[in-house]
């Protein structure tokens, strides 16, 4: 005479298999999420760290970042010199409006003590044009702090007459928001100075 219901011996066959089944699933799934891991633990070792020249190790996402910021540095630095010094009768307000986004109070208290020392009012009385030839900047990024020091080759033109003279700035950058465009690169000049001013003589070699 048949049962509706199922004989005990099939049920507990059927429950075996299923927890060998799950067992075999489990350790598959536990031996392969090893290998995975070993293999990205290696390829993290092997490409994740570089050593730089004082030995230490460094990850190389910091290595991409500060070389990135690097470049965004000197090219924030780049623009704001030639704003800032490369102007005549036509041009110095614009520029210096633009100039001023990329600094702090430091770099207004420069702009404020040209133009106490007359600086603007001689460049529109004598329609002078000072124009930037030359750039040079060395930037060190640190972790807390960005330390730059920039040679600059000045062209005056006073209507037939030239001269060149050497300035030589320093001070800090400072990682801000992005602002377009007034600030691209999203850093602040902080602790400007100007350190030196000379002129260079004619026979003097401007290249160093």
């Amino acid at each position: 005479m048949k049962t509706p219901f199922i004989p005990i011996q099939k049920v507990l066959r059927f429950n075996r298999w299923i927890a060998i089944s799950v067992v075999v699933c489990s350790g598959v799934v536990s031996t392969l999420s090893v290998v995975l891991m070993a293999q990205m633990h290696r390829e993290a070792l092997d490409h994740a760290f570089v050593v730089n020249g004082e030995g230490e190790v460094i990850p190389l996402t910091w290595v991409d970042q500060r070389k990135n910021l690097e470049v965004e540095a000197l090219a924030h630095l780049e623009r704001f010199h030639r704003l800032f010094y490369g102007v005549d009768a036509g041009s110095y307000e614009s520029n210096m409006e633009r100039a001023l986004w990329l600094g702090n109070g430091s770099v207004t208290e420069i702009f404020q003590q040209k133009k106490a020392d007359g600086f603007f009012n001689r460049l529109l009385q004598y329609s002078l044009v000072q124009q930037v030839e030359r750039i040079d900047t060395k930037v060190n990024i640190g972790k807390e702090s960005m330390g730059f020091r920039t040679r600059i080759v000045l062209i005056i033109h006073r209507g037939s007459a030239t001269d060149n003279y050497e300035l030589v700035t320093s001070g800090h950058l400072l990682k801000v928001e992005r602002n377009f465009p007034h600030n691209p690169h999203g850093l602040l000049i902080t602790d400007f100075f100007e350190n030196s001013l000379r002129k260079i003589e004619a026979n003097e070699n401007t290249e160093e």
